[in-house]
């Protein structure tokens, strides 16, 4: 179990301090969680602020009733919380096979990665020796990526848009890898989103308005309130 408790962050901007987020209270089940709201709410900061990118100005973060606020990105990917950036980054020399091991922690069969590779809609053979380098696409990467958070099991898995430069097919492949990740790994699975179809997929939405949360509930809950108001929720043609 996740909590943030009175989670703020402010940042500097042209030397003046923005207040991004206010007083953040949110406890994070075994579930899947999508968190959505307008752009500039907030949502991508509380993402890295519980993955250890940032670190909040004021406030406290527990894993399983331990306070991990202090503890470096590294130091919460090996307590189990893993994350998977909006701009995925690449890495030259080091080739996909290498990269789901190491995300799996042990050496992985070749029969695995491409399991997992055919899991995100990519053909394995075309990339089990690529280097994660410029030749691959946002879209490769961010595929890859999210194969990686499927290696690892994390306790809490977050994704930063993952929708971000994906086509319509591996849009729809995409929704499908999430509810499976969720039936297997049995942990948090955190998604920043504006889309319907994923909002649509959550146990638990929560939805964030001018740095703090305004509303969570079920999907039954929330969904007529984002669509009643004019919230910003996509199809995937608003981004194509």
């Amino acid at each position: 179990m996740l909590e943030l408790k009175n989670i703020s962050f402010q940042a500097e901007d042209e030397g003046k301090e923005i207040e991004i987020l206010r007083n953040v209270n949110l406890t994070l089940e075994d579930q899947f969680v999508a968190v959505t709201g307008p752009n500039g709410s907030g949502k991508s900061t509380l993402a890295k602020i519980i993955a250890g990118i940032l670190t909040p100005t004021e406030g406290q973060i527990l894993l399983d009733g331990v306070d991990i606020t202090e503890k470096s990105i590294t130091e919460r990917a090996k307590l189990g919380i893993g994350f998977a950036f909006q701009q995925p980054v690449r890495f030259k020399g080091i080739t996909v096979k290498d990269m789901l091991s190491i995300a799996a922690g042990r050496e992985t069969a070749v029969s695995e990665v491409c399991s997992m590779l055919s899991e995100v809609g990519l053909c394995a053979r075309d990339y089990v020796n690529r280097e994660i380098n410029a030749s691959l696409s946002g879209g490769e990467l961010k595929r890859i990526e999210i194969a990686m958070l499927m290696a690892r099991k994390s306790k809490v898995s977050i994704f930063d848009e993952p929708e971000a430069g994906i086509d319509l097919w591996s849009f729809q492949n995409l929704i499908r890898v999430f509810e499976k990740m969720h039936e297997e790994i049995q942990g948090t699975i955190l998604i920043i989103s504006h889309q319907e179809r994923i909002l649509n997929i959550a146990d638990q939405i929560v939805l964030l308005a001018d740095g703090r949360i305004e509303k969570v509930g079920s999907r039954e809950e929330i969904m007529p309130t984002l669509l009643g108001a004019g919230q910003p929720c996509k199809t995937l043609t608003d981004k194509l």
